[in-house]
């Protein structure tokens, strides 16, 4: 295996990105999947929501004026807030993932209490919504191998992103649609925020941005392979039905 300079793409701290580089050569180093190997023009476009709901409905809307699905990943933390929301979430066609019950930092966590937040996020998300999540998401991107095979033993496939928006660092409209459009690409996973500043603007550019560059836009659930894949030293997941 070619271990390449584009290796850390992780969101982490130098010096445990060293770490990440001496644990991914090892080979005991698990990972989510990142984005999905495909020449297709394909990505689909994920929200965190943990807090904040001012902004939800005009993306909600711009979804719709652009017939875009795609997937929210919801704590109870902010379901509990807003259940109407997350109602509309589901009515409007768009699919939920697990974000945590309590959004900690899991890799702080024991099992056990890994277990009690993401069976406690599935149960809350299916009462409020009826919807039945299969995706998970951690809190602030952070995992490790009890988080991936805790999470996969309660049938649950974690996902995180290749293309991160920086939405919460409250950046411009602009500086957003920049930082997006340069690096997207084919089997991408997009990271937005539900309630970011400048997002719902943001949006309505990089979706008419894509558009015109023939892309189109899934849920993370249909962007994945259903089958045997592997994940690569990006956390691509790669096909491996007709290998």
């Amino acid at each position: 295996m070619i271990i390449s300079a584009t290796l850390i793409i992780f969101p982490i701290p130098l010096k445990e990105a060293a770490q990440e580089v001496i644990s991914v050569l090892a080979g005991n180093k698990r990972l989510p999947i990142y984005a999905v190997e495909t020449s297709e023009k394909k990505v689909a476009i994920s929200f965190d929501a943990t807090w904040g709901n001012t902004r939800t409905p005009k993306i909600l809307q711009i979804l719709d004026e652009y017939n875009v699905k795609t997937t929210f990943f919801l704590t109870n933390i902010w379901v509990k807030q807003y259940p109407e929301l997350a109602q509309e979430i589901t009515a409007r066609g768009h699919e939920i993932g697990l974000h945590s019950a309590n959004h900690p930092n899991l890799t702080e966590l024991s099992e056990s209490k890994i277990k009690e937040e993401l069976q406690g996020n599935a149960e809350l998300i299916f009462q409020t919504t009826k919807f039945q999540p299969i995706l998970f998401r951690p809190p602030f991107g952070a995992y490790n191998n009890l988080v991936i095979n805790t999470a996969e033993q309660l049938g649950f496939i974690p996902i995180q992103w290749s293309v991160d928006s920086l939405d919460w660092q409250n950046l411009s409209a602009e500086q957003i649609f920049q930082r997006v459009t340069t690096i997207i690409h084919p089997g991408a996973i997009v990271l937005f925020h539900n309630d970011g500043t400048n997002t719902p603007e943001a949006l309505v550019a990089i979706l008419t941005y894509l558009k015109e560059e023939g892309y189109t836009v899934v849920p993370i659930s249909e962007l994945l392979y259903k089958g045997k894949y592997d994940i690569d030293h990006r956390g691509f997941q790669i096909n491996k039905e007709n290998q």
